[in-house]
């Protein structure tokens, strides 16, 4: 795939580019080119991997179908730390995880991280735990959380998986470790900028 294409994906994976102009796309990646964000674009229309909805100015991503088309391939987008947010957020494409479509929910816009630490090991997602390099699989559509949801946040540029909190009382939000070893929590203001990239909608064991 062109290094261009896999930019692309990975802006896609992160960030809904739907309206935004094929220079304003470029930039986002470094590219100064219309006309290579338009070819590049296309091309990943043709090979299943986005779809382009020109009356109402939408780039979708669509995970892509394998060719005997009995099994769904997600991009892995790099790592994400379970413990203090140091694994920087890489949005490079690393390779494509197979799944079952059934794993699949109707309209999401999926993407996988491999887990590093163990500081969320007694999760339950779907009766599973996230573990040190386990593959966790998040919904980027998702991008705003409830308390209780495990999240895939931004801290700093780097990736972190967390169950987030609200925390009324005292104005903020607080991202916890489920572990069996002990973890301080990270605080946030509600005031203070935060991203969340996703939320993790499985976890597919190593």
């Amino acid at each position: 795939m062109h290094n261009i294409q896999e930019k692309l994906l990975g802006l896609i994976n992160n960030k809904n580019i739907s309206g935004m102009s094929l220079r304003e796309i470029g930039s986002e990646i470094g590219i100064s080119s219309a006309q290579q964000i338009r070819h590049h674009l296309y091309q990943l229309e043709k090979k299943g991997f986005i779809r382009i909805d020109t009356k109402n100015k939408e780039i979708i991503k669509t995970p892509k179908k394998s060719a005997d088309g009995m099994f769904m391939s997600l991009p892995i987008v790099g790592s994400a730390n379970c413990g203090p947010a140091e694994i920087f957020a890489d949005e490079r494409i690393e390779g494509y995880l197979k799944v079952s479509p059934k794993m699949v929910p109707h309209g999401s816009r999926l993407f996988v991280l491999r887990a590093s630490g163990n500081s969320m090991n007694k999760a339950t997602i779907k009766n599973k735990s996230i573990e040190d390099g386990d593959f966790v699989v998040v919904d980027a559509n998702k991008n705003s959380a409830e308390s209780g949801d495990y999240v895939v946040s931004v801290i700093d540029g780097s990736a972190n998986i967390k169950k987030f909190v609200v925390d009324r009382q005292n104005e903020r939000i607080v991202l916890k470790s489920e572990s069996t070893q002990n973890y301080l929590p990270i605080f946030i203001h509600e005031d203070d900028y935060y991203l969340i990239n996703g939320k993790v909608v499985d976890v597919i064991k190593k």
